[in-house]
């Protein structure tokens, strides 16, 4: 375990599946036995209410704080960039932008799960200038393709070190780059935008935490790491696969990884519910 005093964790959460709920308590408990209790938690939620965002989580370490975000805690200069949608649901995870701008803060998205400290998370603790970002399949960066790079990342993943100026950095992306942000890959491109765009970024590998669902290029496997299952909070897709909607392939992906998913963070399998 590394010592987790200078570190904050944060998740972002709104009306998504059941399985994107059950995916948010095993990353939190996959955070808690990695960095332990001296690390702070702060689960994000919005577009519910804290009781039902409790109730659908489940069982969590008691000291995991619970925060609403709201339309309010956007910055004002980039509400003129964000649809009514909230381009798709995912630019919450601006509401706030920093809760912890003075640590080490890690962003997970919900559906993402470790069970090992990837190696640049570790390098990225021991200093306190770069910012952490996953490595992707392919490259998905929407509007901001042109401030992103070469190389394909993924947002799932995020670590800002201390003091790190996001708005600032996000400022001036869109003083360059005036959108409106419509969808995720805007979001997820804004976001690797902002965290490369004064000095490279340490990278969590693809082979330390997949890109995980049963549509190709995504990995059908778990990395030595962790996995990130993209996809899992849909209730719906708007499409189909040999005749069978494409929610029910991710649903029995998820199914099929379940087991070995609460034995890696130490919990007991429980009950499967609407999956």
């Amino acid at each position: 375990m590394i010592t987790g005093e200078k570190i904050a964790i944060r998740w972002t959460i709104g009306d998504v599946s059941t399985r994107g709920f059950e995916a948010l308590r095993l990353s939190i408990w996959g955070a808690w036995k990695l960095f332990g209790p001296e690390a702070t938690y702060v689960v994000c939620f919005n577009s519910i209410s804290l009781e039902l965002a409790k109730v659908r989580t489940g069982d969590v370490p008691k000291s995991v704080l619970w925060h609403e975000s709201t339309a309010n805690q956007l910055p004002q200069f980039l509400k003129s960039h964000l649809d009514r949608d909230m381009s798709e649901g995912v630019s919450w995870k601006f509401a706030p932008l920093r809760l912890f701008p003075d640590r080490h803060e890690l962003v997970l998205d919900n559906d993402c799960i470790l069970w090992d400290v990837p190696l640049a998370i570790q390098d990225w603790l021991e200093g306190d200038k770069v910012c952490v970002l996953a490595e992707d399949v392919r490259s998905c960066f929407g509007h901001f393709a042109a401030h992103c790079g070469e190389e394909p990342r993924n947002s799932g993943i995020r670590g800002l070190p201390p003091r790190f100026d996001l708005e600032g950095v996000i400022r001036r992306i869109l003083e360059q780059q005036p959108v409106m942000l419509r969808s995720e890959l805007d979001e997820q491109g804004l976001q690797v935008a902002a965290l490369s765009h004064e000095t490279s970024p340490l990278v969590v590998t693809i082979d330390e935490v997949s890109i995980c669902s049963p549509f190709p290029p995504h990995l059908p496997s778990l990395g030595r790491c962790g996995a990130h299952f993209v996809g899992l909070n849909a209730k719906q897709l708007p499409w189909e696969l040999n005749g069978r909607p494409a929610v029910h392939y991710i649903r029995a992906h998820w199914h099929k990884h379940r087991a070995s998913l609460f034995e890696r963070v130490g919990l007991t399998l429980s009950p499967v519910s609407e999956m």
